[in-house]
């Protein structure tokens, strides 16, 4: 699940997406209004953070321009306005959710958790491809009786795939959806994740595998069709 988050409070808005990621989720972070609009129209998100109170433009326009365009992402909009006028302008604009500060971490990440499930739909939790299975609750892959945990970047890797089984991605394709425009590592780190649930996908015995198709990138199959 990929999430845009768009926050002005550095400390605040690092401290969010580090708890993001640590509940699996990839979070590409901006700081002012006009950066999200950018990201926005560059990729598809799962869930989408606003602040209301942003430099450039504000939340409630970003959100307004979001919803003019066709999208129905769910949206959660962050605020340290608290009054009832506030949180119907940010509804009424399109919000799916609507949180106040200062608020604990632990409702935060639940209301992320809550819209990404209703834009997947509740029974995506559990994902089955040929005889193997993704619980996207306890990031584990089980096949014939036997499971095997994933860390973050596996689980969302394993996820992109049981998703969309048999389609091709490119690794640029794998870099930019799972680590992000700003990340700084180098393409050999997806080389190196495909490995590790490769070799997750072995252990439990799957006929399912992630097949390389040489100059376009890697593919879900089932070696046993």
């Amino acid at each position: 699940m990929r999430i845009l988050m768009a926050e002005d409070e550095i400390a605040l808005a690092r401290a969010l997406k580090y708890l993001l990621e640590k509940n699996k989720f990839t979070v590409d972070l901006v700081h002012d209004g006009a950066e999200a609009l950018e990201r926005f129209q560059e990729t598809a998100y799962d869930v989408i953070v606003l602040d209301i109170m942003m430099p450039k433009v504000d939340g409630l326009e970003v959100l307004s321009r979001i919803r003019r365009a066709g999208q129905t992402v769910p949206v959660l909009m962050l605020t340290a306005k608290a009054e009832i006028e506030d949180r119907v302008a940010g509804l009424e604009a399109g919000a799916d959710d609507y949180l106040p500060k200062p608020f604990a971490t632990r409702e935060f990440i639940a209301r992320v958790k809550a819209l990404s499930r209703r834009n997947a739909g509740y029974a995506d939790c559990l994902l089955t491809f040929g005889d193997v299975m993704l619980d996207c609750n306890r990031y584990e892959l089980s096949c014939k009786g036997h499971s095997v945990g994933l860390n973050n970047k596996e689980f969302q890797l394993a996820e992109l795939f049981f998703r969309h089984p048999r389609f091709v991605f490119s690794t640029n394709h794998l870099m930019d959806k799972i680590w992000g425009q700003d990340s700084q590592a180098g393409m050999d780190v997806v080389w190196t994740y495909i490995g590790f649930v490769r070799r997750k996908l072995r252990e439990i015995g799957s006929s399912a595998q992630i097949r390389t198709v040489r100059g376009a990138g890697y593919c879900l199959e089932d070696m046993k069709c």
